[in-house]
């Protein structure tokens, strides 16, 4: 096994994949809280699985390899922090429009397809979900291919027993990065707080308890002129 890591990353990450595609099966792990017959996939919740999938790929394939665990740095484990926030701040934002009058909550509209699902707000697809699913993939893409080089090159014969290598395998993400992606969670949370949103009708609300009554229209004028 420690001939071929980037075999043994390669299945754990399908592993862990499969799991979560189970999960979100059984369980609907990454889908909003919806009375929906199909509820709609969240992306804050996908982010956090994404993440959760990156790193614990990475951080087993190390183990089963090196035979040692890495220490995470701190950046990776902002990555992981970013990622709960966001969730953590959805949820809160759907539970108190839930709690609101007048709100269409777009979590209550039946999904249409994972990719649409998180890139989609009740103006349908919109671009700061679209910037922030664009950062996180490509983010995580170059985590996962420094990670394997310095697994497959950076670590020098011998050096397995120790976690002074070890610990170099995963990379450490600029702060220019995490201020990036934390940017970009935030502009989400925030124009999500909105989305839910609506305006009152044009007519105005009527009254709890109030009957409204159609517009009646004039009658004929009688003449009463003498003739």
């Amino acid at each position: 096994m420690q001939q071929h890591p980037l075999l043994v990353y390669w299945v754990v990450f399908a592993i862990l994949l499969f799991i979560i595609i189970f999960l979100d099966k059984k369980y609907d792990l990454l889908r909003d809280e919806s009375s929906a017959p199909k509820k709609p996939y969240s992306y804050s919740r996908s982010q956090l699985a994404w993440w959760t999938l990156v790193i614990m790929s990475l951080f087993i394939t190390i183990f089963i390899t090196r035979g040692n665990i890495p220490a995470l740095a701190n950046s990776t484990v902002i990555l992981l922090g970013i990622s709960a926030a966001t969730t953590a701040a959805g949820r809160l934002i759907d539970v108190g429009d839930a709690t609101k009058p007048l709100r269409i909550l777009s979590q209550e509209t039946n999904g249409d397809n994972f990719f649409i699902d998180i890139l989609s707000d009740n103006n349908g697809v919109s671009i700061h979900r679209l910037q922030t699913v664009i950062f996180n993939m490509v983010i995580g893409a170059w985590f996962i291919t420094c990670a394997l080089h310095n697994l497959m090159n950076c670590v020098p014969a011998g050096c397995c027993s120790g976690t002074a290598c070890i610990d170099t395998i995963l990379p450490d993400v600029s702060d220019n990065v995490l201020m990036l992606l934390g940017i970009s969670s935030g502009t989400y949370a925030a124009i999500k707080s909105t989305e839910n949103k609506t305006s009152p009708p044009s007519g105005g609300i009527t009254a709890p308890g109030a009957v409204s009554v159609p517009p009646v229209s004039p009658g004929p004028v009688a003449d009463n002129s003498n003739p």
